[in-house]
């Protein structure tokens, strides 16, 4: 029997052609927008500047990882009416429990991460206020933005943040001119030369972690409830997808065309301010702000969907945790108190470490937890979507079977190469 929750809105009609759904999709966007941040634009820069275009495979791959994981995300919710959270809560207490503890750290950590990235830019181009001050008002920004505008508004935003970066970081790849033929032979797969470690980052790093999660309560925004809607989901998540892998190619393009084989490197944030300045020096100050414009709406766009979407994985997760627990029928909203709570732990407590850095136990704890984060997602979509808690004709084929255990072996073994180099 399909469980359809009640909702407050009167639900759409579910489309049927492809021109229907093309004008529904949305929560495809924030998810590109919200996972394509400022670490998968330098990671494809570095492998771009070192190896020229040959691991553009990886960028694919990793790509297509990351839609299997939204994808069936996304299938569990509309197959069964229940969310992710739910879902984990069901394979024991151990899992809420884990990934309650690594929200609370992760959050304090990726909040100050999130307001310096975003402030780095914003400081580069408008030198009129300190770091730490564009950091605050982008935080503060963040959190007006969440608290007082409905999803709609939200999504208008993060539709307006890919737009950017499609003009300003596709355009800055397309004004090198490069060669198709050495574009197209990077999708062939082989290393050239590159470590392991390079290779399993690009696989890993394309396209958001924990924030994936956060799917599920977007297409809920949307209304979209039932295994009718699973067609619809899965062209809004494969379009998110296909733009990620287009922003993240586009960097690599960058890197080969532009610094490949001229020994100069990119090194954190500060990286792309200097490659700006080189795109300043090759194509005049309007390449340069093109490129500014572009990392800063990669890493603003990142801030506003942890923002948005985080907090309801939080708010979830009270619910879990409460007397009636998973038995409750309540719709989880932003005006849940514990959403309220995460959106501001999200955004005042970090401002302290954008003044005293992370201490070393935050570090350790936070590197730790995130390491065990992918597994585990890949591990409990493996358990949840072959069990009867699915409906047979929703359930895992072994293509998705396939790429979800290739899934787990990727981020194992990322996940322990993070923890030796913690420990």
């Amino acid at each position: 029997m399909e469980i359809v929750r009640n909702t407050e809105k009167t639900a759409p009609a579910v489309p049927k052609t492809w021109k229907e759904k093309a004008k529904l999709v949305g929560p495809g966007f924030v998810t590109a927008a919200t996972g394509v941040g400022t670490g998968d634009l330098i990671a494809a820069l570095v492998a771009g500047a070192a190896f020229g275009t040959t691991l553009g495979w990886a960028i694919l791959l990793g790509s297509l990882f990351k839609f299997y994981f939204t994808e069936g995300m996304g299938r569990w919710q509309l197959a069964t009416g229940k969310t992710i959270l739910e879902g984990w809560h069901s394979l024991g207490k151990w899992a809420t429990g884990y990934f309650g503890i690594y929200t609370i750290i992760w959050g304090f950590s990726y909040g100050a991460a999130a307001m310096s990235t975003s402030a780095i830019m914003m400081v580069t181009m408008f030198p009129v206020l300190p770091l730490w001050a564009w950091a605050v008002i982008h935080g503060l920004a963040g959190l007006a933005l969440v608290l007082f505008g409905h999803y709609q508004l939200f999504e208008k935003v993060m539709t307006l943040m890919i737009g950017l970066m499609f003009i300003t970081v596709v355009g800055s790849a397309i004004i090198l001119l490069p060669d198709i033929g050495n574009i197209l032979s990077g999708f062939v797969p082989r290393t050239g030369g590159s470590s392991l470690l390079l290779v399993l980052g690009l696989l890993g790093g394309v396209g958001g972690t924990i924030t994936m999660a956060s799917y599920g309560y977007w297409i809920r925004e949307k209304n979209w409830a039932g295994k009718s809607w699973i067609p619809m989901m899965r062209m809004d998540s494969a379009v998110g997808y296909i733009i990620t892998a287009i922003f993240t190619l586009s960097l690599l393009i960058i890197g080969a065309e532009f610094l490949y084989g001229t020994g100069i490197e990119i090194n954190g944030e500060e990286g792309l301010v200097t490659l700006s300045d080189l795109y300043s020096a090759e194509f005049g100050s309007t390449a340069r702000w093109l490129f500014l414009i572009g990392a800063w709406a990669a890493a603003f766009s990142s801030l506003l969907g942890v923002w948005n979407g985080v907090p309801y994985l939080f708010a979830d997760f009270v619910r879990m945790m409460s007397k009636k627990g998973a038995d409750s029928d309540r719709r989880i909203s932003k005006e849940d108190p514990a959403y309220r709570i995460y959106l501001l732990w999200l955004t005042f407590p970090p401002m302290l470490l954008l003044f005293f850095g992370r201490p070393v136990l935050l570090v350790i704890l936070y590197g730790a937890l995130g390491a065990l984060f992918m597994p585990f997602l890949a591990i409990s979509l493996i358990l949840l979507l072959n069990s009867k808690r699915v409906d047979k004709g929703f359930r895992n084929g072994w293509i998705t079977n396939t790429v979800l255990t290739a899934c787990i072996v990727v981020f194992v073994v990322l996940g322990a190469i993070e923890l030796i180099e913690l420990l």
